[in-house]
């Protein structure tokens, strides 16, 4: 019932290798993937297709129903033991007896299954955050989860994307589920990134620009120098972030650094699909990033973006740090810098929320932690927590919070009269100083 140090690895995958097959027209990376996975020589934006499946993926929320359903299908026994992982990462640890409940039907069905991968309270993360860490995907695969931010593994060059509780049953059962093609928007950043602007802040923006359906149901293939530039933890914080836009997958063509990160990491071999030059995209949208400012969503919807100039005197009751979006060693790592030598205004609640317990172990090594907390913030155990209003940060009527999560909408963080302002852990992290929001520029 853990991870890879378990001896029994995840099964190589049939019919692929490292070689990219030679396909009779011209395909992006998410076609490629899709019709490897499918046994199909080709696919294009609107087919319909059957797809064979390397990873399922469930939390404390959504497995319970997922399991549910999976009961009714009256198999025995899930497709792959190895393949099919849970995450209780939402509501734990336990925040009241539903809570705990919920907890315990994942974790008894884990064990009946004999699974692999549950991962238990003190040994799991916020699965979006663990999952890559753990190498249980990896380039090339196909990836489903009943948990919209699916779409985050796209950044090692994967197809992933959230899918109901029902058909991920039918997936936890058959290994395999269907798909609508979707056709593709390519977006490319180039340029030099201005200061304290980062993935998160380009992410916003290009919601901000689109909306939060100008990707509805589409690919949103990421590219540019700066996106080449970018370490692997923006690159998963931006793919995190596709679903806001409406899209049905982010993804980014693999490369030199993706191949790094997954060396000496990933269960399973890699397989690294690249774009064709002549592949086909709905539209091409390119952004110059030395026009791009520190970007903060206003309530409630992530599209509804200020550059950090215009914002105004907003202040704040809480500041989060942390999620699935934002939790990651970078981001622990740029919070701490800026509050390192000050402190907290005395009218904010600083929380940091660390994706994983390796990545809190780090943070606390490198002395990341020690100075959030002598700055006068919190800092939890790896969980969902506030970001939909779990727990160990809910807002009062009438507070306003900046954070790093991924949704702004009314009711999101507690109560339905609060507000939640988007922003990166940089932006956070000096609002919680200022006690508005605030750029660590104006420290």
């Amino acid at each position: 019932m853990h991870s890879r140090k378990s001896g029994n690895p995840l099964q190589s995958r049939a019919n692929l290798n490292n070689k990219e097959r030679s396909m009779p027209r011209p395909m992006t990376i998410t076609e490629k993937i899709f019709a490897a996975h499918a046994g199909l020589d080709e696919v294009k934006a609107g087919d319909l297709i059957t797809a064979k499946v390397d990873i399922t993926l469930a939390n404390d929320i959504t497995g319970p129903v997922a399991i549910k359903e999976f009961k009714k299908i009256g198999v025995e026994k899930v497709f792959d033991k190895n393949r099919v992982i849970f995450v209780p990462d939402h509501f734990v640890p336990n925040k009241d007896i539903k809570s705990a409940q919920q907890a315990k039907e994942v974790r008894e069905f884990s064990k009946e299954q004999g699974l692999t991968n549950y991962f238990e309270v003190g040994r799991m993360g916020i699965e979006h955050a663990l999952l890559p860490e753990q190498g249980l995907v990896t380039a090339g695969d196909l990836i489903i989860g009943a948990d919209s931010h699916t779409c985050t593994y796209g950044a090692l060059g994967a197809f992933s994307t959230g899918v109901g509780s029902t058909d991920l049953a039918c997936a936890m059962a058959s290994g395999e589920t269907w798909f609508k093609v979707p056709s593709a928007i390519k977006v490319e950043f180039t340029g030099k990134l201005n200061k304290w602007v980062s993935a998160k802040d380009l992410v916003l923006y290009l919601i901000g620009d689109i909306g939060v359906d100008g990707a509805l149901y589409k690919t949103l293939e990421i590219s540019g120098n700066v996106i080449e530039e970018m370490d692997m933890d923006g690159r998963l914080t931006f793919c995190n972030m596709a679903i806001e836009a409406g899209a049905k997958n982010g993804i980014i063509v693999p490369d030199e650094k993706t191949r790094e990160y997954l060396k000496n990491r990933s269960i399973r071999t890699p397989v690294f699909y690249t774009s064709d030059i002549n592949a086909e995209y709905e539209k091409v949208l390119t952004y110059d990033v030395s026009k791009i400012e520190p970007t903060v969503a206003f309530p409630h919807l992530p599209e509804n973006t200020k550059p950090i100039s215009g914002v105004g005197e907003i202040k704040i009751d809480q500041s989060i740090i942390g999620s699935c979006t934002n939790g990651r060693l970078e981001d622990i790592k740029v919070a701490a810098q800026i509050l390192e030598g000050r402190s907290v205004h005395p009218d904010v609640r600083l929380i940091v929320f660390p994706g994983t317990q390796k990545i809190y172990l780090e943070a606390i090594e490198k002395g990341y932690i020690q100075t959030i907390i002598k700055a006068g913030g919190a800092v939890s155990t790896p969980t969902c927590g506030p970001c939909l209003g779990g727990h160990a940060g809910i807002l009062a009527k009438g507070e306003r919070a900046i954070s790093t999560t991924n949704r702004n909408f009314v009711g999101r963080m507690g109560h339905t009269e609060s507000e939640i302002y988007l922003s990166s852990p940089a932006i956070a992290a000096a609002s919680a100083v200022a006690g508005k929001i605030a750029s660590p520029d104006d420290l």
